[in-house]
């Protein structure tokens, strides 16, 4: 059976969401996925189409979501199909809805500026580094520790996130923080029948195609998607 992705995507547009997610459709075409795309989270509240999706991968940053269209992504993710999305369209997205960050268990806050990167004040220099689980873990086995300059997300996160990757906010001048905090970058969670994959970076599509993110977003979702259906 063809495996069966739904692409939701929309919210600002800063993030580009459509030129984002117009990048990864040939690539999860070559791994054997027939794609649906919608502009907006209404398809959520569809039970019988959400019920056909092995994957679901979402690029709304902010973004507004109703009761029922929160309850129907839940249901279909406790259900089995798989939840991935990078930077601000998993974990800034629907902020005002409780249930789907509980079930997300994560939510971005900020992303502190910087005065080393002048002309990108909210863009950090920091180095993005594999944990011993993410060394062995399939998504990003193989994938060295890599520097970056671009946002660096502060997460808020719970404790049942298996987490592959980390960085370190080191406070610069001015800033409220007293020590260097250390940040879940990638991230693998289970929700009820459903697996989720979070990737933090991803702000533009520069980011998204450096070989170090884009192999380890496209490896996340296919880990992601349903395994197998009864």
């Amino acid at each position: 059976m063809t495996a069966t992705c739904l692409i939701v995507r929309g919210g600002w547009s800063g993030h580009d969401p459509v030129g984002q997610t117009d990048a990864m459709r040939p690539h999860l075409e070559r791994r054997g996925f027939a794609l649906d795309v919608e502009d907006s989270p209404e398809v959520y509240a569809d039970a019988t189409r959400m019920a056909t999706y092995d994957l679901v991968v979402q690029a709304v940053t902010n973004g507004a979501i109703t009761d029922a269209q929160s309850a129907g992504l839940r249901a279909a993710v406790e259900g089995g199909a798989g939840l991935a999305g990078w930077h601000g369209g998993l974990i800034a997205a629907y902020r005002g809805q409780l249930d789907y960050l509980q079930m997300l268990g994560a939510q971005f806050v900020a992303h502190p500026a910087s005065r080393a990167t002048p002309d990108e004040p909210q863009y950090r220099r920091y180095r993005v580094t594999p944990t011993p689980l993410g060394a062995a873990h399939p998504i990003t086995a193989g994938v060295a520790e890599f520097e970056v300059v671009t946002e660096q997300y502060w997460v808020l996160a719970d404790g049942l996130n298996n987490v592959l990757a980390t960085s370190t906010l080191a406070p610069e001048e001015g800033d409220a923080w007293h020590g260097p905090a250390t940040m879940p970058a990638v991230w693998t969670r289970r929700w009820g029948a459903g697996r989720i994959f979070v990737h933090t970076l991803g702000h533009d599509l520069t980011t998204l195609r450096r070989p170090e993110v884009e192999t380890v977003v496209l490896r996340g979702m296919e880990w992601a998607a349903r395994q197998a259906r009864p």
